[in-house]
């Protein structure tokens, strides 16, 4: 049963804890892949230095300020895509960043995209844990670009969506919490939850300032 909107309806450090254990698909296509989110983060719009609304609303993170429920799908590093889910009312730019998930449907479709050739030794085995492990992964594995920006997860017409989770809901022993990943501001804020002991939950990485380069004279 797909999540209902009221359940996004809230702030997001209250909306992330409750993510995990329930299932993120995307219908392509090339078929279906869902997984089970193991890992998130919460993050609080233009009152949070680490929020991408923390200077107000940009053509890029204009989805953050719409209605909860839709997806918001940013581009980083050149490279990677990472997805969140907007929480709270209009305006608020409150979301819930997805950071790892194992897969529980299409594993051979969420492979291949994450499968890439490695020279004369042929293509490399990406193991289990590491099909949606991290943001970036996440995203290749359920095959989620900026396309995906502004789906609506609570429509069952939708290709992106959320569903409660298949067996049980996590018990809050279960359920961890620590700083976000990699943030130079409020990075000591404990808004990381995570599936404690699940395998596909991602390495926590401190942010690394970037040191001054050497000028040779």
């Amino acid at each position: 049963m797909l999540i209902s909107r009221d359940f996004f309806d809230r702030p997001s450090v209250q909306v992330a804890p409750d993510l995990l254990g329930c299932v993120l698909e995307h219908q392509t296509a090339a078929g279906l892949v869902a997984v089970e989110l193991t890992e998130v983060e919460a993050y609080a719009g233009e009152a949070d230095p680490a929020s991408h609304a923390y200077h107000g609303k940009t053509r890029r993170n204009a989805v953050m300020y719409g209605p909860p429920g839709h997806a918001y799908v940013y581009f980083t590093y050149g490279m990677h895509f990472c997805v969140n889910l907007v929480c709270l009312g209009m305006g608020t730019a409150s979301a819930v960043l997805l950071r790892a998930g194992a897969v529980i449907e299409g594993e051979d479709l969420a492979r291949a995209r994450r499968t890439k050739p490695s020279g004369a030794r042929g293509e490399t085995v990406v193991p289990f844990r590491d099909l949606g492990r991290g943001p970036a992964r996440l995203c290749q594995a359920l095959d989620i670009d900026r396309s995906q920006d502004g789906a609506d997860v609570c429509v069952t017409g939708s290709p992106l969506r959320v569903r409660w989770p298949r067996a049980r809901t996590p018990d809050r022993s279960e359920i961890k919490a620590g700083p976000r990943v990699g943030i130079a501001q409020a990075a000591e804020v404990p808004w990381r939850f995570w599936l404690d002991g699940e395998p596909s939950v991602s390495a926590y990485r401190a942010h690394a300032p970037k040191g001054r380069k050497l000028v040779t004279p």
